[in-house]
């Protein structure tokens, strides 16, 4: 009986973990699984970041559920690996034990003031301009009339 009462107890936390049933089933449908843990903090952008390594393995205890919005961008189903900032990753990839939360990271001149995701594979991305001549053309057939 006491399984049971474990199994219930569970359920309700993961319903709860996740904002209801709503809440539930969109994390299910986004990443393919359940997790609840204790938050660590949120980032700028609204990105949730949590830990519990009680219940996971070392590598798969810390995890980022993605915000819904991004940059004025929608991302409720394009998340990218690149949408976490630099001092979360340390702490996502146990590069560090302090989150950024209660050790922030010691402020560089050379770094960026605001984080930038990935846009590589969009219509957004860089296109160089090509500034030097083609090795090799491609070949030309003559018009019609002229030889």
């Amino acid at each position: 009986m006491a399984e049971y009462v474990n199994v219930v107890r569970r359920a309700l936390g993961q319903i709860g973990g996740h904002g209801g049933i709503r809440g539930l089933l969109l994390q299910l449908l986004r990443v393919n699984e359940l997790k609840t843990g204790a938050l660590i903090g949120v980032d700028n952008y609204g990105n949730k970041y949590y830990e519990d390594s009680k219940h996971y393995f070392f590598g798969r205890h810390r995890w980022v559920i993605y915000t819904k919005e991004m940059n004025g961008k929608n991302t409720l189903w394009e998340v990218d690996g690149s949408m976490v900032p630099a001092e979360w990753h340390r702490w996502l990839h146990c590069m560090t034990d302090d989150p950024p939360t209660t050790h922030p990271p010691v402020p560089k001149k050379f770094l960026a003031e605001t984080h930038q995701f990935n846009v590589s594979g969009t219509s957004q991305q860089y296109v160089p301009f090509p500034t030097t001549r083609k090795k090799i053309h491609e070949w030309v057939p003559p018009k019609a009339g002229t030889q």
